[in-house]
């Protein structure tokens, strides 16, 4: 039976990341991570700042529980959510041309001069 190895705190930090982001306005944050390249690099930015788990399954194993298999102390936890708001941080400040390019910010239309007062 062939075996499959699978990063548990991967899986972890995308968790995280996920639940992290929504306490974020929706722009710039949101929309910005949104992009799979910043994703992904916001999951690089984390993943070289922590330990990784990782366990072999049975290749035909599809189901395996991330909270069984890997239980992390809340120190661990929290250190995690800090990187990922330090992360987020400094890829917006990195990235911020290339986020403006791709991401227009949201006009309020209230704020607008009329085009009635030429």
């Amino acid at each position: 039976m062939s075996k499959k190895l699978i990063n548990l705190t991967m899986n972890l930090v995308v968790q995280e990341i996920e639940n992290a982001l929504e306490n974020y306005p929706h722009y710039p944050y949101q929309e910005a991570f949104a992009h799979p390249d910043l994703r992904q690099s916001l999951i690089a930015y984390i993943l070289n700042r922590v330990p990784n788990h990782y366990i072999t399954v049975d290749e035909e194993e599809t189901q395996y529980n991330i909270s069984d298999c890997l239980h992390h102390c809340v120190e661990q936890s929290l250190h995690i959510e800090t990187l990922i708001h330090q992360g987020i941080g400094q890829i917006l400040c990195e990235q911020a041309e290339e986020i403006n390019r791709h991401i227009p910010e949201v006009v309020d239309p209230a704020r607008l001069p009329s085009i009635w007062f030429g």
